[in-house]
């Protein structure tokens, strides 16, 4: 993670207000890869630096979302030893589900970041105070973001986003 004085001040003014960060899973979370044994069974690997960021998001009172179009065990086991409470998978319309994450808690867009990596990622990111896309996001979504992380999907850029936003929440 740059120190905050690499981090351009409009970016540190937009990470101040946050109060809910909304993950996507694949290529976010994890590096994008889809496993699968032979049985059919799949698994996801998912960085433990980033659980580490996501628990101290929550301890600071911020919120946790995970939004992925697809379905998998993995991901509700891994959001249930980090104690993320809002967790929708089968959501395609991403933009919708975000909005009644909003709408559940309370929350205006400007306070919600969204990270991404890929098309379904670019309309919740839109409405969002916060748009960010990991390193490797396709170039539509990078475009589209606020800012983008140094590390790639699954590989510490969702700790990266956590401490943007605790940095720039402690100044």
């Amino acid at each position: 993670m740059p120190s905050t004085s690499d981090i351009p001040q409009d970016i540190l003014a937009r990470a101040a207000k946050i109060k809910l960060v909304a993950f996507d899973v694949d290529g976010t979370l994890t590096d994008g890869r889809l496993w699968f044994t032979e049985d059919g069974r799949e698994i996801k690997a998912f960085h433990v630096h980033d659980g580490l960021g996501i628990k101290r998001l929550r301890e600071h009172g911020i919120e946790v979302a995970i939004i992925s179009a697809r379905i998998s065990h993995a991901v509700e086991l891994r959001a249930e030893q980090l104690g993320i409470d809002h967790v929708y998978q089968g959501k395609s319309d991403k933009l919708g589900c975000l909005e009644d994450v909003l709408h559940g808690t309370g929350l205006a867009a400007e306070q919600a970041c969204y990270v991404g990596d890929d098309g379904p990622d670019l309309a919740p990111m839109a409405i969002c105070g916060l748009a960010i896309a990991v390193a490797d996001a396709r170039p539509e979504v990078a475009g589209a973001a606020h800012w983008q992380t140094r590390a790639r999907g699954g590989e510490g850029a969702a700790r990266e986003v956590c401490e943007l936003i605790l940095a720039a929440q402690a100044t």
